[in-house]
């Protein structure tokens, strides 16, 4: 029995749900919503319940870790004592479908009673949610893609791209940086690209060291034997070009005789280079635009202190 088109149908029909839902968007409260969280001394506190709740949990993460300070309520547990968590400059951002769910009505009370701002995403534009909340985000979809138009699927799918349209819109106003990214995300691999210096992983033992005095067969040979793939040429300590076995290779093809192969035809006097305080992001970027694996660390006085890989990073 094949089950392939039931399992296209979903996202099919979970699309169609999402791309229906940007027409209930009015620009204007969309500027309000992003601007009143901008301009907000509080944090974005995200409260739900079951599986609103669940994609509650995961905005508000994502939003603490895009520089929105943000953490999630479960409504239930709000009115056991979770309440306290909330200060009177705080956002209280409440998702519910229907926007009739009870504990996040009750939670939607406290903060009307305590003038505490609230924006609700729920897809009942007539409910209490809706109608009681200082700010309204409609998630009205088509149907579910349950089959039954029973399972949150493509109501849930709605509220966490609405959930990521706020945080991405609000790190573009904070102009949030890779930099800013790093310091949220430090165990990564993205933390360790940013955060990491090029220092920290460049290797400095048996540098391919070439001599203009060498002929083409111990060039082959020293670059060979280093296992990296290329060679520095040096003056007084100081690099003056790179030769790489790419450019060893090209060269052949040109000329199959070695000894006629002329040392100044395969010198790169236009490398690129990183710095040992560079980041591994910046590198990585240095390395696909043109498209190299290896690159020379270069101090300040142009002199050699090692190298970096594609792999180190």
């Amino acid at each position: 029995m094949s089950h392939f088109k039931s399992f296209i149908d979903v996202f099919d029909d979970e699309i169609k749900s999402v791309k229906n839902v940007i027409s209930n968007f009015n620009q204007e409260n969309i500027n309000k919503i992003i601007d009143e969280i901008l301009h907000s001394s509080g944090r974005l506190i995200v409260s739900g319940i079951g599986k609103s709740g669940l994609i509650g949990k995961k905005i508000a993460a994502t939003l603490a870790s895009t520089g929105t300070s943000s953490f999630f309520i479960h409504s239930t547990e709000a009115y056991h004592g979770d309440l306290g968590m909330i200060n009177q400059n705080d956002i209280l951002l409440l998702i519910s479908y229907s926007g009739e769910s009870d504990d996040v009505l009750k939670v939607l009370s406290f903060c009307n009673e305590n003038e505490i701002k609230t924006i609700s995403v729920t897809g009942n534009e007539n409910s209490t949610l809706a109608k009681n909340s200082n700010y309204f985000i409609n998630s009205n979809i088509i149907s579910e893609a349950c089959h039954l138009d029973l399972a949150p699927t493509s109501s849930t799918t709605a509220t966490l791209i609405i959930g990521d349209a706020i945080a991405v819109t609000l790190m573009k106003a904070k102009k949030f940086t890779e930099a800013d990214f790093a310091k949220y995300h430090p165990g990564g691999k993205i933390g360790k690209r940013l955060l990491t210096k090029v220092k920290d992983v460049m290797k400095t033992d048996k540098l391919p060291i070439l001599d203009k005095n060498m002929d083409i067969s111990d060039i082959i040979y020293n670059i060979s034997n280093s296992g990296y793939g290329i060679g520095f040429l040096l003056q007084n300590k100081s690099i003056i070009g790179v030769i790489t076995d790419g450019d060893i290779r090209r060269a052949i093809k040109l000329e199959l005789n070695l000894k006629k192969i002329q040392l100044q035809s395969l010198i790169n006097k236009n490398f690129k280079f990183t710095r040992p305080d560079s980041n591994l992001h910046d590198v990585k970027n240095i390395m696909q635009t043109n498209k190299i694996i290896t690159l020379p660390v270069i101090d300040t006085d142009n002199k050699l202190v090692g190298l970096v890989q594609y792999y180190d990073i």
